[in-house]
């Protein structure tokens, strides 16, 4: 994200199939950090609606959507000048 944002180096952007499916994502990626690199995020938010759940990890910003609301904010749009890195899902 730098040099076009000064708040963060990174936004890690997930799409969830429904909000019971990103508050999985946002709680295994929580517990992971927490676990494996004892990092907590400064601020979450968006946990109830779980449509954009939001967790500041101060270098990087995680964000997972529902579908809808990831096709109406754009993220990837908005910071579309900046360099982006696609990854496939992982599964079980």
């Amino acid at each position: 994200m730098r040099p076009a944002c000064t708040y963060t180096d990174f936004f890690v952007i997930c799409t969830g199939r429904n909000p019971r499916q990103t508050v999985a994502i946002y709680d295994e990626v929580h517990q992971q950090l927490k676990h494996d690199a004892r990092l907590l995020p400064s601020s979450v938010d968006g946990q109830r609606e779980a449509t954009w759940i939001v967790a500041d990890y101060l270098d990087v910003v995680l964000h997972v959507f529902t579908r809808d609301a990831r096709e109406y904010y754009r993220l990837e749009d908005l910071w579309g000048d900046v360099p982006s890195i696609e990854l496939e899902a992982a599964t079980a």
